[in-house]
């Protein structure tokens, strides 16, 4: 197995690519930068070595620990009237895989993720999960106090209206089925296609179909989750 230490300094185009962009998301630029070379390939474009498979997907795990662990803080402070319920709701619709995705997308994630390109759908599901990769390797480079401080002024702040957060209906299924029932027509959620995008990794695609018409197709790693992508995407079409 590589040797994180033999592996820290830029030596190539790409890697000098890489820092800037560290750079320009985090706001410093890395130490250790063979963890970031990890943290942004997916498992679609990993090697076995030694036995080993090489991927982003343990400092995902690392990651998601210490994204919600860091969100988790942050609400404690900011709302200290609010029970336990109400922080674990706000944390949930911050941290979703919908909500990850595109707050991956929009701090730039999809420009360093290394995937299989082939698969054209795979970008849209693993953006959130490199996001919390390059959490981990933050966690793993800079420590749990510069961590919390990039989780909060460079992905919080910036991208998330608490009080929308707060008032949002984020069940977009049940406002989609409602507006169907008044409508007077007949909605479906129809499963398109189920397969393995990683070594531990399922993608569900869901399809909306209302009165025998085809809406919104969404992406999951469970179907509920797909399905909620789905009615998202055709509110937005339908302007509900």
């Amino acid at each position: 197995m590589w040797n994180l230490l033999t592996l820290t300094k830029p030596n190539s185009k790409e890697d000098k690519k890489l820092v800037t962009a560290i750079k320009t998301i985090a706001g410093f630029p890395p130490t250790n930068l063979a963890l970031y070379r990890l943290a942004t390939l997916h498992s679609s474009k990993s090697k076995d070595t030694v036995g080993f498979r090489e991927s982003n997907e343990r400092l995902e795990y690392l990651g998601d620990a210490i994204l919600g662990a860091a969100v988790a803080d942050y609400l404690f402070k900011k709302y200290p009237f609010k029970d336990e319920g109400f922080l674990t709701e706000i944390r949930s619709r911050i941290v979703n895989r919908e909500s990850l995705n595109n707050l991956a997308r929009k701090v730039g994630i999809g420009s360093i993720v290394r995937f299989d390109q082939r698969n054209t759908q795979l970008q849209h599901v693993i953006l959130g999960n490199t996001l919390e990769a390059l959490v981990g390797a933050i966690y793993l480079d800079k420590g749990y106090l510069k961590t919390k401080k990039f989780v909060i002024d460079k992905l919080i702040q910036p991208y998330f209206n608490l009080e929308t957060v707060v008032n949002v209906n984020t069940n977009h299924k049940s406002k989609l089925i409602e507006w169907a029932q008044r409508q007077g027509k007949k909605i479906r959620f129809d499963l398109v296609e189920s397969k393995l995008t990683g070594r531990n990794h399922k993608e569900f695609s869901i399809q909306v179909i209302i009165s025998e018409q085809p809406f919104g197709l969404g992406h999951g790693f469970n179907k509920k989750k797909a399905e909620q992508s789905a009615a998202e995407k055709t509110c937005v079409m339908l302007e509900i």
